[in-house]
């Protein structure tokens, strides 16, 4: 069957579907198409951390103004699909004090409320937390659930009037006099889709997308394990206050804590080692911190990866630590309805889809202003039915796999 669309999303994060919904709610007719179910790559093998900002200060701090801004939204509009928790960057006899009062003076710099705790304060507020604690900096970080948040978002395009397609892999594009005229799509749908604009949302496979239409988008995956341990009833998400490197997050659900994570580079996002190390390590870590997580019964154990842009990380030649986001019109490039969105994190995916979705309505020609900002997500107060668009859309991550269908 051949269908015409205004605008073809390909991939069905976070990313993809906040574009998908916020093009909608413009008007603009959407086709969203994901190989797999909603939020199979990277959005729903995350750790579920709700960043604040304060991981990215000082040495980003507009990434860090861009999350705090994000999760204040998020609290907002996406209900069920955030845990309200707050944070503490914990500091212990072995860190570096200067770090801790550079992430002090930098948070209060962007304008994010925190509070210092000293050793004994930290340990009122998490009985657990390793003796050598001097001190804590309390921050506005949370958790969410990737899979409600994607399905929501997905949900509303639809409402919207969006036709939504997992399991509907991209087998090729063809291109014509410098615009993708056609798109084949296999699996469940098995369609051809002439698109008046195409949108590459697909994560640590962009560079694939791409390539479809002649294009080079030159990607530098990571890949991070992420370890969900028992342990009942921790508060606050907790961070290592030292510059970021492995095993240095703790983040809370009700009976589990979620321990990450590593960054690896990988060749190909499809076919990477899943290492012991990485396990071994991210728990030994986390338990300098968080002594219960060495000996705690591990539940499950999972690794994302990150889809992080190849000319920005050679100009860092960092860790990855870097996550904002670029939009590359392709225009540029010889395919003139083209866009593809890479990099980002999971706190900003709303951030990145706005600005996607307005370069698209501009060249389309589509007066119409942004609305996800301040418009609630479907089934937002309401978990059980959130649950329902996760399992409508085949979108269950392992990140949340603990809280999804649970009806809390």
């Amino acid at each position: 069957m051949t269908l015409s669309t205004d605008v073809l999303v390909v991939g069905g994060g976070a990313t993809g579907a906040g574009v998908a919904r916020d093009l909608a709610l413009r008007g603009v007719d959407v086709t969203l198409a994901d190989r797999d179910g909603l939020g199979s790559g990277t959005s729903g093998r995350s750790h579920g951390l709700l960043h604040s900002g304060a991981r990215y200060v000082p040495a980003e701090p507009e990434d860090a103004r861009d999350c705090l801004a994000e999760n204040r939204i998020l609290r907002r509009i996406a209900g069920a699909a955030v845990r309200e928790t707050g944070g503490l960057f914990v500091q212990l006899e072995s860190d570096d004090p200067e770090y801790f009062e550079r992430k002090r003076a930098a948070c209060e710099d962007v304008g994010m409320d925190v509070e210092v705790l000293d050793g004994y304060e930290a340990r009122e507020a998490v009985p657990d937390l390793a003796a050598d604690v001097e001190r804590a900096l309390r921050v506005p970080d949370a958790v969410i659930y990737p899979s409600r948040l994607v399905a929501a978002n997905a949900a509303d395009a639809r409402e919207q009037g969006a036709d939504i397609r997992p399991h509907a892999p991209l087998e090729g594009l063809t291109v014509e006099d410098g615009r993708v005229v056609e798109a084949r799509l296999g699996g469940a749908v098995d369609d051809i889709v002439e698109p008046e604009y195409v949108v590459n949302a697909a994560g640590a496979w962009v560079g694939r997308v791409a390539d479809m239409a002649g294009l080079d988008v030159e990607m530098r995956p990571t890949r991070g394990v992420m370890v969900s341990v028992e342990y009942d009833g921790l508060g606050p998400v907790l961070n290592r206050c030292r510059a970021p490197d492995d095993g240095d997050i703790v983040v809370p659900h009700d009976t589990e804590a979620v321990l990450g994570t590593t960054s690896v580079p990988v060749s190909d996002p499809d076919d990477y080692e899943r290492a012991d190390w990485e396990v071994e390590t991210t728990i030994e870590e986390c338990a300098a911190m968080f002594p219960p997580a060495a000996d705690a019964a591990v539940r499950r154990t999972w690794w994302g990866v990150r889809p992080l842009y190849a000319p920005d990380e050679d100009e860092r030649g960092g860790r990855g630590i870097s996550r904002g986001f670029f939009r590359l019109d392709h225009a540029a490039d010889g395919v003139e309805n083209c866009v593809s969105v890479v990099g980002g994190k999971l706190t900003t995916y709303r951030l990145m889809a706005e600005s996607t979705a307005d370069l698209v309505c501009d060249r389309l020609g589509v007066e119409a202003d942004c609305e996800t900002a301040e418009r609630s997500l479907p089934g937002a107060d309401d978990p059980e039915r959130l649950d329902e668009f996760v399992a409508e859309f085949d979108g269950q991550g392992p990140t949340d796999a603990d809280v999804v269908g649970a009806g809390r």
